[in-house]
């Protein structure tokens, strides 16, 4: 059977008429109330014998900034963000931290945007803490923060509503040459004429003021808990890292911001994104570390990822692309 538009569209005029001038319709056939609420964004996957849950805290829809890819025009840009079907002038950035549980540690790779930002953001960003909760989740039973870098969208979540600590009775883990970075004063008087990189220096010493002692410093290619190994990927920042988190024959590869949103970031990895402190070294860790993603045909999980954030790269000529793991109803 063949439909043209004409007759389609011809058929949900009748349609919604109907529904519009029947009077005599009964309460009984009447429409369902919107929910206006979003589902909790939680996913559990198994790593070998650990049980890992995606944390979703969040995707923020903005215009997108003049520079937000610096080394290519804007057109370009916002052409690949229509290819992608992102709302006309948009880019959408998704969160994800990643909850790794291996029997004897419970473990919180990176915290989101933090609870502050609810509110502004309508509910978009800054939803880890109820995720958790809706997983079943204490933030008073994680054991170690873990934080690739300390751009705020990893660690605005250390803190709850009130400024307290959000988890209590966890050891903060950075990277060793990321806390020396941002935690200088020579360098952050050097950004004072860059309005992002003076923020992130700001955000940096504000978020953690008055827990330095909670803070232990990492260096790459440790096992900084059970089972997970740092990774060196600089670029995006001076220390940021990855993980290989592997328990028995399984690994999986949590790359952390490698890579911004894939559509643009993974499919053409010599862009450069606005947030990376040294894009040209960003872009050799990108290739890098893909080639071997790639090459081992390993699990990757990306904070900027559409949730729940896992899946697989391929190499395709110089670029790559990601093929997101069907979703499992199982564990």
């Amino acid at each position: 059977m063949s439909l043209s538009r004409r007759e389609l569209l011809a058929g949900a005029a009748v349609a919604g008429a109907n529904a519009t001038l029947s009077p005599l319709m009964s309460t009984a056939e009447a429409a369902a109330p919107a929910a206006g609420a979003q589902a909790p964004g939680f996913y559990r996957y198994k790593v070998g014998a650990y049980e890992c849950t995606s944390i979703n805290d969040g995707a923020n829809t903005f215009p997108m900034p003049d520079g937000f890819v610096k080394n290519l025009p804007k057109e370009q840009a916002l052409a690949a963000a229509e290819a992608a079907y992102m709302p006309k002038g948009m880019v959408t950035v998704p969160f994800n931290p990643q909850l790794i549980n291996t029997g004897s540690k419970l473990i919180l790779i990176d915290t989101g945007n933090g609870v502050a930002n609810l509110e502004p953001s309508k509910g978009a960003v800054g939803r880890t803490l109820q995720n958790l909760a809706a997983a079943g989740v204490d933030a008073k039973a994680i054991d170690i923060v873990l934080l690739s870098h300390l751009h705020p969208d990893h660690t605005n979540g250390i803190r709850a509503a009130d400024g307290s600590i959000a988890f209590p009775n966890a050891e903060i883990m950075v990277p060793a040459k990321d806390w020396e970075f941002w935690t200088s004063d020579e360098n952050a008087a050097k950004a004072q004429s860059n309005p992002m990189m003076k923020n992130y220096f700001a955000n940096v010493k504000k978020t953690f003021a008055g827990i330095e002692t909670k803070v232990t410093r990492y260096d790459w290619g440790k096992e900084v808990a059970p089972g997970i190994t740092s990774i060196s990927t600089p670029g995006h920042t001076p220390g940021h890292s990855s993980f290989a988190v592997a328990s028995g024959n399984s690994k999986v590869l949590i790359q952390s911001d490698v890579t911004n949103i894939p559509e643009f970031f993974l499919r053409n990895p010599d862009w450069h994104v606005l947030f990376d402190v040294d894009p040209a070294v960003a872009q050799e860790t990108r290739h890098k570390f893909y080639d071997m993603a790639a090459a081992e045909k390993a699990t990757v999980v990306g904070f900027h990822f559409t949730f729940p954030s896992i899946g697989h790269v391929e190499k395709d000529g110089s670029k790559y692309r990601l093929i997101p793991s069907a979703w499992n109803p199982t564990i």
